[in-house]
């Protein structure tokens, strides 16, 4: 008999039951920081000319299975390819749709897709991520979203695509007191702790930023346009009375915190992840999320992928990328709308045979 997957929880209550879905969707926003450019910060694109294209490939990679904006598809400079390859084969193998939100991605995707209309993130080293008009507009825009998506579906699952999101996240979670030093996550195999704890120091010296009050001027300062985004559609949907699914790693602190700040309710939200994120001896999702809101569970799973026989999936386990584009928190609402009854044998042999036609015939 083939082996059913395990979604592991951070909390003991039966909390798969109760996001358990009969129609999801997924909302992939993508977005852009010119801090992802400060050298050794990210491995979201084969080299730093190319990664500005990340998040717009991503996106046309979960529609099509292959890219307009860049040939070929994101890789990391070794050639390990992007999440949305397993974020794409979670999507049809649940048949779970799919919306791609633009929220300050640098450049546009080539599909259908929702704009909010701001501009990109700047290096939060020397300036701030946002005018704060339009992070007050990210986030309303993200609301109006959100309540228009609980109208059809029970469960909103809200992922990303922004290179160097660690790195605002931690600038993020940094404004709001918490101590994320060490604890956030990172795409290299070899966390750069060090040179983000420093883009931060840099940012806060550099803006002379010193005590911050209003949670707007936080994520504006220290930021990205894909936190309040994804914050205001986190809000529109739990204030509908919907439940959400924050599709993700480390970044997804920072939304709760933004959140947090604001004394919103987190209780309709859970966080889904892969284990190579919540096993990650070199971060600390669990810690950040209790220091937040201990209410918020976290949803675990393994994707299997150390049995395949490509090398590129394989690396996923030996700590390469680990997330993003929402592929964990796709998987466990696969699993979630499915009861549980997919296998890990199927989703391999789905994910391998993506990455055979949309990886290998690209490498020949």
């Amino acid at each position: 008999m083939s082996e059913l997957f395990d979604i592991t929880c951070s909390q003991k209550r039966n909390i798969t039951e109760k996001f358990r879905t009969r129609n999801p969707i997924f909302v992939c926003v993508i977005s852009y920081t010119e801090t992802s450019q400060v050298p050794g910060i990210t491995f979201a694109g084969a080299n730093p000319d190319l990664i500005k294209y990340t998040p717009a490939a991503d996106s046309e990679f979960l529609y099509h299975g292959k890219c307009f904006s860049i040939p070929g598809v994101p890789a990391t400079p070794d050639g390990i390819p992007t999440p949305a390859l397993l974020t794409r084969t979670a999507l049809l193998m649940g048949k779970i749709p799919c919306l791609v939100v633009d929220s300050g991605s640098k450049i546009k995707p080539k599909i259908p897709h929702i704009s909010f209309g701001i501009t990109h993130g700047k290096n939060i080293q020397y300036e701030p991520a946002l005018e704060l008009i339009e992070t007050h507009q990210a986030f309303e825009y993200g609301k109006l979203l959100g309540q228009q998506l609980s109208m059809s579906n029970d469960l909103i699952v809200v992922g990303e695509s922004i290179p160097g999101g660690t790195t605002t996240g931690l600038g993020v979670l940094t404004g709001f007191g918490i101590d994320a030093n060490y604890k956030m996550s990172s795409s290299m195999p070899v966390n750069p702790h060090d040179l983000k704890i420093d883009v931060v120091k840099q940012a806060i010296k550099n803006q002379k930023i010193t005590d911050l009050q209003d949670p707007f001027k936080i994520v504006s300062l220290l930021g990205d346009p894909m936190i309040p985004a994804v914050a205001g559609i986190a809000t529109g949907v739990t204030q509908s009375g919907s439940k959400l699914m924050l599709a993700g790693g480390t970044q997804m602190a920072a939304v709760l915190a933004f959140m947090h700040s604001m004394k919103l309710s987190l209780k309709n939200i859970c966080l889904g992840t892969t284990s190579y994120v919540t096993d990650d001896k070199n971060s600390d999702l669990e810690f950040l999320v209790k220091t937040i809101c201990p209410d918020v569970p976290i949803m675990s799973v393994n994707p299997g992928l150390d049995r395949s026989t490509k090398n590129g999936l394989i690396m996923y386990d030996k700590g390469v990328v680990k997330e993003g584009v929402g592929s964990g928190g796709v998987l466990i609402t696969m699993l979630l709308k499915s009861n549980g009854s997919l296998n890990k044998d199927t989703f391999l042999r789905n994910i391998e045979k993506e990455y055979e036609r949309n990886i290998e015939k690209l490498m020949v």
